[in-house]
């Protein structure tokens, strides 16, 4: 092996997907990207694009669910439920293990997508002659069941559960959507007509729930067709015209949206809110302001007020398309009923008055408006600005407001709030002292994560700086981290490995491109 690569091979990165459990302890987590104070070479950084609202990305140590993790530990991979059951059932160090609903709970999740696993270790807790699991983790593994399309296992499952009568309309409305979410709607269809089996009703509630998960799963039309039968029997109420409204908007047949709102009428139903702002929202998509205040004026007619979901909407799209200046009237317009913004809201004005190169006001709006309304920022609030100052070329005032960020008793950074920093590192070159730092602070002060995307942002931006030594052993700590790179990021970085004679690593990218291919 190059003996560059060989060096940089024997350091570890310790990061992981945001969405993922880090299996880590928090020293581990703080010396992530120690390594960045002590080598000589700089890492060069990129953001696809700015995101908007997310939850601060933390690791997670999972070490302390030490029974959880005995029965991670007694579980071979591959294995069928049953060779599970018996693995446990064989084994004495889990006889000792305390089972609760607690407990099976965390397993269940620690095996949401191992089926095998997951049933066998529940069978395996059944088994115990002191313990019975709640309805509610039943309805769980009925879901994880029906989720990996094991339907007959699903099936068995809810025959189980109607001999002990703890089926409830949770678990039919489970059942129903697995059944259409593996297009086979008729059957969700013959679970809701065999509800007085499991001793349930048909009713206005349940009619609902059928409907919505064929709504939601793109058979509108088969669902509108079993309405007609079902609305003889079974009187409808404002949520089941919701149910079409937000449906056929979904299927993009806006229009049919809009005659269910005159069905709706006609039925006794008010249209609300909601209703409105459904259709609004698809108008908005098609970029056809004129049919959305038409039915701005129109609800309004109606009494029923737009609330500040409504215009977030329509100014968010309106930017989208470019009219910066007639998103700006939104807020007046908003005054005018009464409606008050929230933080989601200023966000968005936020982001207009950013697109529309007016920093100054975008500055305000947080400094001075929201204290003044009582409005509390939240972390995507600062990671506008930051994104703004960056992209305007304005590092000390990007850093002033992320100094804010730091010290601001709502909200915290997440990795988003770094993302334009850096960008703005390597657009202007400086990947020096600038990047090390923050680079320090993304890991070693807030103990952020990095996913997917930052792993590949890193590999492109070392590549492009010409430090594929760095970009590789970038690459390397995702392979250990589980997470398989994007395609095009393989690609880039054997160019690059290839060029610079590293032969064993171009070998090691070559066979998981491979892999990559006939997965």
């Amino acid at each position: 092996m190059n003996f560059y690569v060989r060096n940089l091979s024997s350091r570890h990165l310790y990061v992981s997907l945001p969405v993922r459990v880090c299996n880590i302890s928090n020293v581990a987590c703080k010396s992530c990207f120690s390594y960045f104070s002590t080598l000589s070479s700089n890492l060069s950084f990129e953001s696809s694009q700015f995101a908007g609202d997310n939850e601060q990305q933390k690791c997670v140590n999972v070490g302390s669910d030490s029974d959880v993790n005995i029965v991670l530990a007694r579980i071979s991979p591959g294995s069928s439920d049953a060779e599970v059951l018996q693995s446990l059932l064989s084994d004495p160090s889990c006889d000792s293990i305390k089972i609760t609903d607690s407990f099976v709970d965390r397993v269940l999740y620690r095996f949401k997508d191992d089926w095998k696993s997951a049933l066998g270790a529940f069978r395996w807790a059944q088994s115990r002659p002191d313990y019975k699991p709640s309805p509610e983790l039943y309805d769980k593994l009925v879901d994880l069941l029906g989720k990996m399309k094991k339907m007959e296992k699903m099936c068995s499952l809810l025959d189980e559960m109607h001999a002990d009568r703890i089926i409830s309309l949770n678990t039919i409305a489970k059942v129903m959507r697995r059944f259409a979410g593996a297009r086979d709607w008729k059957e969700a269809v013959r679970t809701f007509d065999e509800l007085g089996k499991f001793g349930l009703e048909k009713n206005t509630e349940s009619m609902n729930l059928l409907l919505d998960t064929l709504c939601k799963e793109y058979r509108v039309q088969q669902a509108r067709e079993i309405f007609y039968e079902l609305k003889l029997h079974i009187p409808p109420n404002a949520n089941t015209f919701n149910i079409f409204i937000h449906g056929w908007c979904k299927v993009n047949r806006v229009e049919e949206a809009y005659w269910t709102i005159q069905e709706m009428k006609g039925s006794g139903c008010c249209p609300c809110v909601i209703s409105y702002s459904t259709i609004i929202k698809s108008y908005c998509q098609q970029f056809n302001f004129q049919k959305v205040y038409e039915l701005l004026d129109e609800m309004q007619g109606q009494g029923c007020v737009p609330n500040v979901v409504t215009f977030t909407t329509i100014m968010c799209f309106l930017t989208k398309s470019g009219a910066f200046e007639e998103a700006l009237k939104i807020p007046e317009r908003m005054k005018s009923v009464g409606c008050k913004p929230d933080t989601l809201f200023y966000n968005a004005l936020i982001h207009t008055l950013s697109m529309a190169h007016r920093l100054q006001e975008a500055t305000r709006v947080l400094k001075v408006e929201m204290p003044r309304n009582g409005v509390q920022p939240n972390t995507s609030t600062y990671n506008t600005i930051i994104a703004m100052f960056c992209h305007h070329l304005q590092e000390e005032r990007a850093l002033e407001f992320l100094r804010d960020l730091e010290s601001s008793p709502f909200c915290k950074p997440d990795v988003q709030s770094y993302f334009p920093l850096l960008k703005f590192c390597f657009k202007v070159g400086k990947t020096d002292d600038f990047l090390r730092k923050l680079m320090n602070d993304i890991v070693n002060k807030h103990h952020l994560c990095l996913d997917l995307s930052s792993y590949a942002l890193l590999i492109h931006g070392l590549c492009r700086a010409n430090k594929c030594g760095w970009a590789y052993l970038i690459f390397e700590d995702m392979i250990r981290q589980e997470i398989t790179p994007r395609y095009k990021t393989c690609s880039v970085l054997l160019q690059e490995v290839k060029e610079k004679n590293m032969y064993d690593a171009a070998d090691m990218i070559e066979m998981l491109m491979k892999k990559m291919k006939t997965a």
